[in-house]
């Protein structure tokens, strides 16, 4: 009878251990995820996300597919459509071709049974749609990050009635969400805004947004600040006001991101406050997602990483981050 029980509690312990080494062999597996990463490899708006995909490629033993864009929305479709042809097991969006281009996309790859989530520019409808399948996002909180840098461009010396720019994509709602949250900052501190238009090939080679913003700059010489929420259009804005012949802190400059020429802008004094979205998490999250998902069934998460910004105050303290590739 003894030998009976001792039995029974061996079969017990199997049938409990059984499972959880089963879950753990699979979340063992190699998984395959695409990923895309925004602009081209090694710009300043997209190094630090590329770092955070890696280490969290190699942290799951992911085998990791990078799509670089340049920020066309086209190519950012033509590019989920090669992933979903791939049969990954997951697939990391983004949000800049809108809900309508990327919704019949989204439901055929899931569909497949591939795991979709998005990251730095998000997708509220199809978020709530999928959400328990795993889609989720990690980025900003666009509007907010936007308005959060206007508050600090103000902070650093701006009045009511001051003329100031706001330098965006305004053809393109979906692209524009955080520049709206600046423009509004400013226009609620009683400053005059004025909003212009930049055209996508500018935004893919932001070197020619500098003849165009020197030329406003000249034409309008009381102008007090600019703002922008594109990385690249930050990075060549210290040049911009050398050009114009202005010093340092003659136009409050409000940007984003954080690469080599953006931290030279802000110690320099030509940078005010620049938009610390943290990319370095916006990489790692969204494979980490569909790691969670794959092997954990959990649901997608929605994650703000944009909750600060960059200024003189603090940018010797983070800059060795920045540099090495992780803020």
């Amino acid at each position: 009878m003894k030998r009976i029980w001792i039995l029974l509690v061996l079969v017990m312990v199997v049938a409990l251990v059984a499972p959880a080494g089963h879950q753990k062999t699979e979340a063992q597996d190699k998984i395959v995820i695409y990923m895309q990463m925004g602009g081209n490899e090694g710009d300043p708006s997209v190094l630090a996300r590329t770092t955070g995909a890696r280490a969290a490629a190699e942290a799951l033993g992911i085998e990791l597919h990078e799509q670089y864009s340049g920020w066309d929305p086209q190519t950012m479709i033509e590019q989920f459509r090669e992933a979903i042809a791939a049969g990954p097991d997951g697939i990391a969006i983004m949000g800049h071709p809108g809900e309508d281009a990327m919704m019949p996309l989204v439901d055929e790859a899931i569909a497949q049974g591939i795991i979709v989530t998005s990251g730095n520019n998000p997708m509220p409808n199809i978020e709530a749609k999928y959400q328990t399948l795993g889609f989720g996002y990690a980025g900003a909180d666009l509007y907010q990050g936007g308005y959060l840098t206007g508050t600090a461009m103000i902070a650093a010396g701006l009045q009511a009635g001051d003329k100031a720019l706001v330098y965006d994509i305004w053809h393109q709602e979906s692209r524009s969400v955080s520049s709206q949250g600046v423009f509004d900052a400013l226009v609620d501190a009683g400053l005059e805004v004025e909003k212009l238009d930049m055209s996508n090939e500018v935004d893919t080679e932001a070197s020619l947004a500098i003849p165009v913003l020197v030329a406003y700059l000249e034409a309008n010489p009381d102008l007090k600040a600019i703002g922008t929420q594109h990385g690249n259009i930050t990075a060549v804005l210290p040049q911009v006001l050398q050009e114009a012949g202005k010093a340092p802190g003659d136009v409050i400059v409000g940007g984003i991101d954080l690469g080599p020429a953006t931290i030279a802008g802000i110690r320099d004094g030509y940078i005010s406050a620049s938009f610390d979205q943290v990319l370095y998490l916006q990489g790692f999250y969204p494979v980490q997602q569909i790691w969670l998902t794959k092997n954990y069934l959990i649901p997608g998460l929605h994650l703000n990483t944009g909750v600060g910004t960059v200024t003189p105050a603090n940018i010797d303290a983070i800059a060795p981050l920045i540099e090495a590739g992780y803020r």
